[in-house]
């Protein structure tokens, strides 16, 4: 089927109390199982091209290859923008047939924030692609620290931005390799009481899975992003696959042994993030 925009399966979501996976894709194999696991587990899959994915392949061939797993499968695929850094960036991913786009402004001061975010909204809309943004900044482990977002900061962001969904920062880091972060619940229900566009939570593997379900269900956090646990499950698929058989050399030959198990964590992911 063509492809959904973020605004389409996020309505979804919200209807049932569920939250999208965002993917973090690298290559033509991840993406494939990731759109294979939302068949057998009946949910919208989001395949996201962040900077890393960028830096070592086209965006045009991006989209083309976001289209093409799109065409074939039966349940919604967004092909998703992550991380956008400037105009340039999410036209460009337009241009390339993304039917989402994010735009990170977050580093920036908060009126800049805002005038970045419109002016790509504005070309976004104008072609029927959704927007999704960042107000407060998501650090990384061992990296970047957060700057959590405040009230203040989402209250301005809503009424001064038309965005599809807004991602914040309440506890939640990129790359934790264990699910050990401890989520502001008092600070997302705040921000959820001054807004009304669906939240996104980055750095899903470091949530805790009881809280992953909290957040969808209790909360209107309608999008998680989720990849480190899935690279490293996919890593140590290749690790053990090389480990096992000391002359394999053939790069297909050693993916295909370790893609099984990263659809199915993957499978087991969207069933718990979609059943509601």
């Amino acid at each position: 089927m063509p492809l959904a925009t973020l605004a389409k399966v996020l309505s979804q979501a919200q209807a049932r109390n569920a939250a999208c996976l965002g993917f973090v894709c690298q290559g033509w194999e991840d993406a494939r199982a990731y759109v294979a696991a939302g068949e057998a587990a009946g949910a919208p899959v989001i395949l996201s091209a962040g900077p890393g994915a960028r830096a070592n392949m086209p965006v045009p061939l991006w989209g083309e290859m976001f289209r093409t797993l799109a065409r074939s499968a039966t349940i919604p695929v967004v092909a998703h923008l992550d991380h956008g850094r400037t105009v340039e960036e999410c036209v460009e991913a337009i241009e390339a047939g993304f039917s989402s786009v994010m735009i990170d402004g977050s580093a920036l001061p908060l009126a800049e924030n805002i005038a970045l975010t419109n002016a790509v909204s504005d070309a976004a809309r104008a072609v029927g692609v959704s927007v999704e943004a960042e107000v407060g900044q998501v650090g990384y482990e061992d990296g970047a620290p957060s700057a959590g977002t405040t009230l203040e900061e989402a209250t301005t962001f809503a009424a001064e931005t038309r965005v599809d969904a807004l991602a914040i920062s309440v506890g939640n880091l990129h790359l934790q390799t264990k699910d050990h972060a401890i989520i502001d619940w008092q600070r997302l229900a705040e921000i959820e009481g001054v807004t009304s566009m669906p939240l996104v939570l980055h750095g899903g593997s470091g949530i805790r899975h009881e809280d992953r379900a909290r957040l969808a269900q209790t909360h209107r956090v309608r999008k998680l992003n989720v990849g480190t646990e899935l690279r490293q499950r996919f890593g140590g698929e290749i690790r053990a696959a090389l480990m096992a058989d000391p002359d394999l050399f053939d790069r297909t030959a050693i993916i295909t042994r370790a893609a099984p198990a990263l659809q199915a964590l993957a499978t087991d992911l969207l069933r718990q993030s979609w059943r509601g």
